[in-house]
């Protein structure tokens, strides 16, 4: 179908070529948009709410950096293994897409905390001095957390994996004795004396 051709529904190729094209540029732009207002805000504004959590305690900073820094790693991680494990299953598409965007959901705090550390703008910079004097140690221990999450995730996807190995082994070997034991009784002659035996 070349661009000049008529589609079915009475429009031509190159009209919907150019309302994609449209479409595609209005919404690059709006993310864009969207990218530098949520910039210029949530560093600052996380950095606010994590200072009324911490309150300039270090034993809070440490606190809630181990809780949100573990908690918002681990639980969007295993969202996501369910959501990879569901994925082929009857209605696992809507599942895993569901578990998807919850993960992405759960690991906000995270996100938000990655905006001070890695921002490079005035209002990570803001981000960034508030949390030394009113959140101290969050960001380390928050760094802590994570890492921590993913080696429990890491350790429990071993583990269960290599309990599937096993027992994926253990049913090839049964089913394998169970066949050879049906053989040796199928081959085995049958020494039952009959009637014309005692004749």
């Amino acid at each position: 179908m070349t661009s000049s051709e008529v589609r079915p529904d009475g429009k031509s190729s190159a009209s919907v070529w150019r309302n994609r094209i449209i479409g595609g540029v209005a919404l690059f732009v709006a993310l864009v948009v969207t990218y530098l207002i949520l910039a210029a805000f949530i560093p600052r504004w996380w950095a606010q709410r994590l200072a009324e959590m911490v309150n300039g305690s270090f034993a809070k900073g440490i606190g809630w950096g181990l809780l949100l820094g573990g908690l918002c790693t681990l639980i969007p991680l295993l969202l996501l293994l369910f959501a990879v494990l569901m994925w082929r299953k009857r209605a696992g598409k809507f599942l895993a897409g569901a578990a998807a965007v919850l993960a992405v959901l759960v690991a906000i705090p995270n996100l938000m905390t990655l905006t001070i550390v890695l921002g490079g703008n005035n209002a990570a910079h803001a981000g960034e001095r508030i949390l030394d004097v009113d959140a101290p140690a969050f960001r380390g221990a928050c760094l802590v957390g994570a890492v921590l999450a993913v080696l429990f995730f890491l350790g429990a996807v071993y583990l269960a994996t290599r309990r599937g190995m096993r027992r994926r082994k253990a049913a090839k070997e049964n089913a394998a004795a169970t066949g050879n034991t049906a053989s040796a009784t199928a081959t085995t002659p049958d020494t039952t004396p009959t009637r014309h035996d005692h004749l």
